[in-house]
């Protein structure tokens, strides 16, 4: 007997997931095992349920689909991401690819063509819609300027080393763990290739970031 293809759903919207988990429910060889209301339930579950696949929402509150993306494969882990979203928007297909996900699709997708993108995704192959192709050909054709490729959380982070944080008061300030912060700090001296908090703030003044 074949084995079957776990799947943990993550999107904020609660009749997102039911319809998501009702159309896999057709797939013999593949079982929703759990599902989340954002990026950090999702990081938080995900070592007790370690899913095969993750169909990840990129637009939630709290943590987001590509900064999400991001912190499990910094994690280590080794679950294939396919990434949906409901918007046309080439940024988001850049951050959920450049983050680490396998696939791009849009969440109105015909269910049997998301059952074979989870089936390749769990083989290690990619897939991606047609708009979101069009946006990666689009990306390639144009250099990125600097700092764009910074998640929400990560700008965030930004404005307050601008504003002279500490990470202990960056984690009070958004509510997340020194390390977290520290995290994020390290991430952002790597995307606008400074080594120190103060060639980062230089970089984000000059460049308009903040």
């Amino acid at each position: 007997m074949t084995k079957s293809i776990t799947v943990m759903i993550v999107d904020d919207h609660q009749m997102v997931r039911d319809g998501l988990r009702v159309f896999l429910s057709i797939s013999d060889d593949i079982q929703v095992t759990g599902e989340a209301g954002n990026g950090a339930e999702a990081i938080s579950l995900y070592p007790q349920l370690k899913p095969d696949v993750i169909l990840m929402d990129m637009v939630m509150p709290e943590m987001d689909g590509p900064e999400t993306i991001q912190q499990m494969r910094e994690n280590g882990w080794p679950v294939q991401i396919i990434a949906l979203t409901s918007f046309d928007d080439q940024e988001l297909v850049q951050k959920a690819v450049q983050a680490g996900a396998v696939g791009f699709l849009h969440k109105d997708v015909h269910a049997d063509k998301l059952a074979r993108a989870i089936r390749d995704a769990a083989d290690g192959r990619g897939t991606l819609d047609a708009a979101a192709a069009q946006a990666l050909i689009q990306s390639t054709q144009q250099p990125s300027p600097l700092g764009q490729d910074l998640t929400p959380r990560e700008n965030e982070v930004l404005h307050l080393l601008v504003q002279g944080k500490t990470n202990k008061e960056i984690g009070q300030e958004l509510h997340i763990s020194e390390a977290t912060a520290r995290l994020h700090v390290s991430n952002i001296l790597s995307k606008l290739d400074v080594s120190n908090r103060t060639e980062a703030v230089s970089v984000a003044l000059q460049q308009n970031l903040v």
